[in-house]
C-alpha cells in the first residue's frame, strides 16, 4: 500500500515556534497526524511531537496502524533534530549563514534585527499604499492582521472564514492591488534577510574567540572551518590541503530559466535596500546621513510599488544574455577577486602558505544564447551576437581596469629585466621613465582596438542594437589603429604577471596584491570572453543531419541503422581526411536540406568561427548511445573543430531519462572502446546527469537512486579505461529539480569517487539572483562551492552494504 505523505509548514510570523505537520492518510476519510514543533531556548533547541489519529466507519485498523508506527518512526528522527550532534555553538554557527526559511525557528535575540528592519519597510511600504490607494491599504492591513491570528493560532477556524468572506467580496481591481502589495512585502523580507543573513555571519565573527583568527567566517561550510576540521579532526596535513586546493576546479553554469520573470529594475531596487540596510548600521552614521537613507529607502520603495514588476514580454535570447553578464558585470566582477584575497589571507593564516595569484578554484559559463534544446529562437546568428557581446563586455570592463591601474602605477624606478625587456618591445609611448605605464598604456590601446572590433562586428549582424563607442565610453586613446586587438586571454595575462613579479621582486609587494591581483584572478576566472559559451542540442537533430547528409550521398538512411551500423560509418568517417560536403554547398542551399538541417549544421559553423576560448561544452540532450556522441564529433570534424587545430569542443551526453541513466555505463565502455575516441579526448570525459526530467519520469526517489547507481558505475568504467571523468549536475532551484538548499552537505553526499576535485553544476535564473545577487552572498557562495569541494576530497564515503542497496531498489521501484 502506498501513502500520500505531505509535508505543511505551519510557521507563526514573528513567533518563536515552528511547526511541521505530516499528514499521512491511509484511506480518503482516515489520518494520521504527526505535529512537532521546535522552540529555541537559551540552553539549544528543543522538539515536541504528537501523534493523533483520525479515524472513520470502516476504516482499515491494521492500514491505520501501520502508518502510525511508520509516523511514530518519523517523529523519533525529527527529534533527533533537537539533539543537535554538533554541539550548541556550532548549530548555532551553521545557521548563521543559512537562509531564515531553512532555520527551524525564528531566534527572538539574533533575529530581533531583522524583525526590526522587516518591520521598518513594512510600514514603509503601508505608507506608500495608503496615501496611493486607501481602500487597498485598508484590505491589505486587514488580511495581514488576520493571517499573523490564524498563525499564531492555527486551530481556530474563524481568521480563516473572515479572509475568505472578504477575498469574496472584494473587487478584481482592489484584489490585484493586494496581491501587488504582499508581493512587494514578501520581497521586502527577502532584501531584509539578505542583509540579515551577512549580519549574523559577521556578528558571530566578532563573538569568536582570538585564537582563531581569519578573514572567512569560522563556520563548517566555509573554507576557514573546513580546514580546522580538516586539520584538527580529522589529522590531514596542511601541504595535502593546499595541494588539494590548488588542483580542484568548480565550474558554475549560469542559465535562464523561463520562471525568472523579474525585471533587472525591480532586482537591483531590492538589491539597493540590502545594501541601504547595511549602511544604516554603520555606528558613525550622522543623523542627516541616517535620515539621507530612510528616504531613499521610502524612495525606492515608492518606486516599486509604482513599476510593473515583472515583465510582460517574452526576453530575447540577447536579453536573457545580457542578464546573465549583468550578474557578473555588477556583483561577480568585484566578488570573485575579494574572495580569492580572502581565501588567500586565510591559507596564509592557516597553512601557511600564499595562494598562487593564477589560481582559479571557482569558475563561470554561460548556457544563455548556446542553449537551442526546445528553444526556436536560439538561432547560430544569436548564438554569434551572443559571444560578440560577452567579448565586447569583457574588453570594456578590462579596459576600465586598465585605466585605473594606469593611474596608480607612476613609478619610475627598480624594474626586473622582463619587465624591462617587456617595456623595450613598445616602440610608441609617452612613457619613457614610468615602464609600468608604458607597458599598461599598450595594452590599453590593444583593447580599445579589442572593443572597436566587437562592435563592428555587431554592427555588422542584423537587428544588432547600437553600442556605445570605446571612445564615449574611455576617451580617445591615440594609436589603437596601430596595434593588434586581445584575443587569446595570455595575450593579456602574460604581461601582467610580467607586472606582478616585477613589482613583488623589486621590494613593491604590497602594490603587487592590490589591484594588479585583482585584474590577474579576473582574467584567469572571466578571461576575454567573460564566461565561455555552451552548446547544447538534442541529440535526434544530429540524427536528421545525418540522415539528410547520407541520403544525399546515396549510401542510405542514417536514421533508419542500427547502432552497429551507425558506429561503424561513424569511425570510418572520423578516420577519413575526405569532407563529407562542401561548407559554402549548405551555405547556398545546393544540397537541397531542410532549413532545421541547416539550422543544425550552420551552429558547427559558427563555432568553428570562435576563438577556443569562447566556447566550452557541447552538451547532447537526450543521449542514449555512444553514437549520439560520435555524430557530434562527425560533424564538428566536417567544419575543422578538430584536436589538431585547438578548436574541439568536449562532447558531453546529457542522460536524463531513467532508461538513459540505467544504460549509461554501457554507453561510455562502448565509446571509451574506441580508439580514435579515446585519442581525440586526451583522456579526458565530462557527462552531464539531469535531475529534472529524471525525477519526472521516475519520480524523486527513483530518479536519486538512479542518479547515485549511475554516477557509480559511469566512475567505475571510466577507472578502467584510465579516463578522467567530470560530472556536470544539471540543477535547478527547487527539490523536484534536483537541487538543495544545504549546497555544502549535498556536495558531501555524492556517491564515493564521483567529484575527486572536480565539479560542474548549473544555476538557473531565479537561483543565480538568490546565491550571487549582491556581493556578500556571492563571497559566501563562492566560499560554500570551495569548501564543499576540499572537504569531499578527503571525506571517507560508506560503501553501502548490498542489503542496503537491494531496499533502496525495492523502494524506488
Amino acid at each position: 500500500m502506498r501513502f500520500n505523505v505531505s509535508l505543511i509548514l505551519v510557521a507563526a510570523t514573528f513567533h518563536s515556534a515552528s511547526a511541521f505537520t505530516f499528514t499521512v492518510p491511509s484511506k480518503p476519510r482516515a489520518s494520521v497526524r504527526l505535529e512537532t514543533k521546535f522552540a529555541s531556548h537559551p540552553n539549544g533547541v528543543t522538539s515536541d511531537t504528537k501523534l493523533s489519529k483520525r479515524a472513520s466507519s470502516g476504516d482499515d485498523d491494521d492500514s491505520a496502524a501501520n502508518v502510525a508506527k511508520a509516523a511514530t518512526k518519523l517523529a523519533s528522527s525529527i527529534n533527533a533534530i533537537a539533539d543537535n550532534p554538533f554541539g550548541k555553538d556550532e548549530a548555532v554557527a551553521v545557521a548563521m549563514s543559512a537562509p531564515l526559511s531553512q532555520a527551524a525557528d525564528i531566534d527572538a535575540v539574533n533575529d530581533a534585527p531583522l524583525l526590526a528592519d522587516i518591520e521598518m519597510l513594512s510600514d514603509m511600504l503601508a505608507e506608500v499604499v495608503k496615501k496611493e490607494n486607501p481602500a487597498v491599504y485598508d484590505l491589505y492591513t486587514t488580511f495581514r492582521r488576520l493571517g499573523m491570528k490564524r498563525a499564531a493560532n492555527p486551530d481556530d477556524p474563524t481568521p480563516f472564514e473572515e479572509m475568505k468572506k472578504l477575498a469574496y467580496d472584494i473587487s478584481p481591481h482592489d484584489a490585484l492591488g493586494v496581491m501587488k502589495t504582499f508581493s512587494i512585502a514578501l520581497n521586502l523580507v527577502n532584501a531584509a534577510e539578505v542583509h540579515h543573513r551577512m549580519r549574523l555571519v559577521r556578528k558571530n565573527e566578532h563573538a569568536d574567540d582570538t585564537h582563531h583568527i581569519g578573514p572567512l567566517p569560522m563556520i563548517e561550510d566555509s573554507i576557514r572551518g573546513t580546514m580546522e576540521i580538516l586539520l584538527e579532526d580529522d589529522g590531514v596535513s596542511p601541504d595535502s590541503i593546499f595541494a588539494e586546493l590548488m588542483s580542484q576546479k568548480c565550474e558554475i553554469v549560469l542559465t535562464a530559466h523561463p520562471t525568472e520573470v523579474n525585471r533587472k529594475t525591480i532586482i537591483r531596487k531590492y538589491r539597493n535596500i540590502s545594501e541601504l540596510l547595511a549602511h544604516l548600521e554603520r555606528p558613525d552614521l550622522h543623523p542627516f546621513e541616517r535620515a539621507e537613507a530612510l528616504n531613499n529607502l521610502r524612495g525606492i520603495i515608492a518606486a516599486i510599488w509604482g513599476s510593473d514588476e515583472i515583465r510582460r514580454v517574452k526576453p530575447t535570447v540577447q536579453k536573457e544574455a545580457a542578464g546573465g553578464c549583468a550578474v557578473i558585470e555588477s556583483v561577480l566582477w568585484d566578488a570573485v577577486p575579494s574572495y580569492l584575497r580572502k581565501l588567500d589571507a586565510q591559507c596564509r593564516v592557516t597553512l601557511g602558505k600564499k595562494l598562487p595569484v593564477d589560481v582559479t578554484p571557482v569558475k563561470f559559463a554561460s548556457w544563455i544564447g548556446g542553449d537551442r534544446d526546445g528553444n526556436p529562437n536560439c538561432t547560430p546568428a544569436v548564438t554569434q551576437e551572443v559571444i560578440a557581446h560577452q567579448r565586447l563586455r569583457a574588453a570594456k570592463m578590462f579596459l576600465n581596469d586598465l585605466n585605473l591601474l594606469y593611474s596608480e602605477l607612476a613609478i619610475s624606478s627598480r624594474f626586473s629585466p622582463e619587465l624591462e625587456a617587456l617595456a623595450a618591445t613598445i616602440k610608441k609611448s609617452d612613457d619613457a621613465r614610468e615602464k609600468y605605464r608604458r607597458v599598461i598604456g599598450h595594452l590599453r590601446r590593444r583593447l580599445v582596438r579589442t572593443v572597436k572590433d566587437c562592435e563592428a562586428k555587431l554592427q555588422s549582424l542584423a537587428k544588432s542594437p547600437e553600442t556605445l563607442s570605446a571612445e564615449a565610453a574611455f576617451g580617445a586613446l591615440e594609436g589603437w589603429e596601430d596595434v593588434e586587438p586581445i584575443m587569446k586571454t595570455d595575450d593579456l595575462m602574460a604581461p601582467l604577471k610580467v607586472i606582478y613579479e616585477s613589482l613583488v621582486t623589486t621590494g613593491f609587494e604590497l602594490v603587487a596584491d592590490g589591484r594588479v591581483s585583482d585584474i590577474i584572478r579576473r582574467v584567469a576566472i572571466f578571461g576575454l570572453t567573460l564566461v565561455p559559451l555552451d552548446i547544447r542540442e538534442e541529440s535526434t537533430k544530429h540524427t536528421l543531419a545525418l540522415d539528410a547528409i547520407t541520403r544525399h550521398l546515396g549510401i542510405g538512411s542514417y536514421k533508419e541503422w542500427d547502432e552497429t551500423a551507425r558506429l561503424s560509418w561513424l569511425q570510418s568517417e572520423l578516420t577519413s581526411r575526405r569532407p563529407l560536403f562542401r561548407i559554402r554547398d549548405v551555405e547556398n542551399n545546393l544540397l537541397g536540406l531542410d532549413p532545421d538541417v541547416i539550422k543544425t549544421l550552420m551552429v558547427f559553423k559558427v563555432a568553428s568561427e570562435q576563438e577556443p576560448e569562447s566556447l566550452g561544452a557541447y552538451v547532447i540532450s537526450q543521449a542514449t548511445s555512444a553514437s549520439d556522441v560520435l555524430a557530434v564529433m562527425l560533424l564538428q570534424k566536417q567544419f575543422g573543430m578538430t584536436k589538431a587545430t585547438g578548436k574541439l569542443m568536449r562532447v558531453v551526453p546529457l542522460f536524463e531519462t531513467l532508461d538513459d541513466l540505467t544504460g549509461s555505463p554501457k554507453q561510455l565502455q562502448t565509446l571509451f572502446g574506441i580508439t580514435s575516441y579515446i585519442g581525440s579526448i586526451s583522456g579526458k570525459q565530462e557527462v552531464m546527469v539531469g535531475y529534472s526530467d529524471s525525477a519526472k519520469d521516475a519520480g524523486r526517489l527513483a530518479a536519486c537512486w538512479a542518479q547515485y547507481t549511475a554516477q557509480e558505475a559511469m566512475a567505475k568504467v571510466a577507472d578502467k579505461f584510465g579516463v578522467e571523468l567530470t560530472f556536470f549536475h544539471g540543477k535547478g532551484g527547487t527539490v523536484g529539480r534536483g537541487g538543495n538548499p544545504a549546497l555544502y552537505r549535498a556536495i558531501l553526499s555524492h556517491p564515493p569517487n564521483t567529484i575527486n576535485g572536480r565539479f560542474r553544476v548549473t544555476e538557473q535564473g531565479e537561483m543565480i539572483r538568490q546565491n550571487f545577487g549582491s556581493l556578500e552572498i556571492a563571497e559566501r557562495s563562492l566560499d560554500i562551492y570551495t569548501a564543499a569541494l576540499l572537504r569531499e576530497r578527503f571525506t571517507k564515503h560508506v560503501e553501502p552494504k548490498q542489503k542496503w542497496r537491494d531496499q533502496m531498489q525495492r523502494v524506488s521501484e
